[in-house]
């Protein structure tokens, strides 16, 4: 009867209380989603609701031990997902809340994809015959951490992007072919861009600066980076501070839209 009575006292709130429970859940979903915290995550859920278990079969000895884990597990979050926090402060830190949009343009549950599927093999094929000339690239494509921040450090740009106008910027010859670009909703915002450099993770001697950068901003946010090797030609795809493997063009743009989309 008292159960009854609770379902009752069920409120407008407390259904819009679930939902924004959802939203957050879901949010933290998509920003884990393809990275190793995806797991961390996955085991954290399942270890609550054991204890929500054990607490409601009134099994002491376990209730005690999962309880003083999850007593302390808020510093382990913090510990084990500092990138992913970092990278949602980000996101809601460069937002301007006053601008048309705000902070909602900025989750990725409520926007469009960044970059369809004509831009992206557009993007595809302008690096794979960049690479062929062995002409270096470095593209920046921005999905919910807004790159405003580094815009200021190159030339800002409002240019649709084309194969034509991409191969143009890394033209050898070019004022502009220095530094990196960043992409965002298939528009170039800015080109000769300064990305933060990363001396501490190992990679092979072969890949420079250009691959160092890529590291470095796909680490401290969500972007993907897009590397085209001016000594081997090569093109490298990078996500989360890690080389992504691929066996061929088709299978890179395939990779690229299923991250932005």
């Amino acid at each position: 009867m008292e159960i009854f009575d609770e379902v009752l006292k069920f409120t407008v709130l407390d259904v819009i209380d679930i939902l924004l429970v959802a939203l957050l859940l879901y949010y933290v979903y998509k920003l884990i989603k393809g990275t190793v915290a995806i797991n961390i995550f996955v085991g954290i859920v399942i270890i609550y609701l054991i204890f929500l278990l054990v607490d409601a079969l009134q099994m002491k000895m376990l209730t005690k031990i999962l309880g003083g884990f999850m007593s302390v597990g808020i510093i382990a979050l913090i510990v084990v997902f500092q990138p992913e926090i970092r990278k949602f402060l980000l996101m809601i830190g460069s937002t301007n809340i006053g601008a048309k949009g705000g902070i909602m343009k900025r989750l990725s549950f409520l926007r469009t994809q960044s970059i369809n599927a004509t831009e992206a093999e557009v993007v595809v094929a302008a690096c794979t015959k960049m690479g062929s000339s062995k002409t270096g690239a470095l593209i920046v494509l921005e999905r919910n951490n807004n790159l405003d921040f580094l815009v200021t450090t190159g030339d800002e740009m409002n240019i649709t992007v084309t194969q034509p106008i991409l191969e143009s910027i890394f033209f050898k010859n070019s004022p502009l072919h220095d530094g990196a670009i960043i992409i965002a909703d298939n528009v170039v915002k800015a080109t000769r861009v300064i990305l933060p450099v990363n001396n501490e993770k190992n990679i092979p001697a072969r890949f420079g600066l250009r691959h160092r950068a890529a590291i470095g901003i796909t680490e401290k946010t969500d972007a993907l980076a897009i590397v085209v090797s001016e000594e081997t030609g090569q093109v490298s795809y990078i996500k989360n501070g890690e080389f992504i493997m691929y066996k061929n063009t088709e299978e890179l743009t395939n990779l690229i839209k299923e991250d932005l989309g």
